[in-house]
């Protein structure tokens, strides 16, 4: 099979019998030409399915291109995928593409990301900040007008924009329902490394639970997990413990389908579970899972309205966007088992 090419401005202009600059002030709609030369170039463009170089352009003219970066720690969380898509409902209405790309939670490769969006004169740039990215190479294009905005997590050295979840709250909410259910030895798996700042606030929540309630905070209920893998084992680890937790507050979603793994093939039904994040499927789990639910499509849509108001020349301070989270409460938070059975007893 004979090898083929993309067709060229080049092609196109000998398609039509004139010259390439006089295609390109065609398609461009930059400059006089006849309704006669305008129809005859646009025919053969779509006769030769010629596609313009709009990155090309733009970078020529000195124009923003019509897409928006977004830079995402994994892309196969499904958090980060709902993001996107709420993200990308709001930028469409604009005649704005999404592009993604993913740091792999990692500094170095994230900064290039950024960059290869620079270079290309994307109309806005989101992040989702790798651990231990420093985000002042970024100062430049957001003093020029650049709408920047990080999400789930604060960028570090640049004041801009950023749209979290209520995750202190949502946490001490999850916490206390635990408590109010009787349990008083709650362990907490959280994501690592343990100063990332969505671990350190959710921790946070955790622990003004336990205050609110007259709980001591006991430093062996607390662990942290990356990956299903180490959530399992975290969770062996807690309940191997002398006086082991009732219950467990997972601190995301994919920490939680670790724990509830490790709590089936132990055939541990007694142990209570509340995740952060809701789960695919998480109604139908025996028992169904109780979770604090974030709204990542809120946050994308949340952080899409930002930029686009900055995009239309909002120059307010940078200001933080908190979106709520709300407790589902489902079978897996239940009572202690000796609580449930003086319950039964009693009835």
């Amino acid at each position: 099979m004979a090898a083929t090419r993309r067709p060229t401005l080049a092609d196109v202009a000998r398609e039509v019998g004139v010259s390439a600059k006089t295609v390109s002030r065609v398609l461009n709609e930059d400059g006089p030409s006849s309704p006669q030369t305008r129809e005859r170039v646009h025919a053969a463009v779509a006769k030769l399915g010629f596609q313009p170089n709009l990155m090309a352009r733009n970078i020529r003219v000195g124009g923003p291109d019509t897409t928006v970066g977004l830079v995402v720690p994994d892309l196969g969380n499904p958090f980060f995928g709902t993001v996107a898509g709420g993200m990308e409902d709001a930028v469409r209405s604009r005649g704005l593409t999404l592009l993604m790309g993913s740091s792999a939670e990692d500094p170095e490769r994230e900064r290039v990301l950024t960059e290869t969006f620079l270079a290309r004169r994307v109309s806005i740039l989101m992040v989702v900040p790798a651990f231990g990215a420093d985000h002042r190479h970024l100062k430049v294009p957001r003093a020029a007008g650049l709408p920047i905005v990080f999400l789930d997590r604060p960028g570090v050295g640049l004041s801009t924009d950023c749209v979290v979840s209520s995750n202190r709250t949502g946490v001490h909410e999850g916490v206390s329902h635990l408590v109010a259910q009787g349990h008083r030895r709650i362990g907490f798996i959280g994501d690592l490394p343990a100063k990332l700042y969505t671990r350190r606030e959710r921790l946070a929540g955790y622990t003004s639970a336990l205050e609110e309630a007259g709980l001591p905070y006991d430093r062996t209920l607390v662990t942290g997990a990356h990956g299903q893998e180490t959530a399992a084992a975290a969770t062996t680890q807690l309940l191997g413990l002398a006086d082991p937790p009732t219950a467990l507050f997972a601190g995301n979603n994919i920490v939680a389908m670790g724990v509830v793994a490790q709590l089936t093939r132990a055939g541990r039904k007694d142990v209570a579970l509340v995740a952060f994040d809701d789960l695919p499927l998480a109604e139908v789990l025996e028992p169904a899972l109780t979770v604090v639910a974030q709204d990542p499509a809120a946050i994308g849509e949340a952080a899409a309205r930002t930029a686009l108001a900055r995009l239309d020349g909002d120059r307010s301070r940078a200001r933080t966007v908190t979106v709520p989270t709300r407790l589902v409460v489902r079978g897996s938070s239940r009572p202690p088992r000796r609580a449930r059975a003086s319950a039964e007893a009693g009835g």
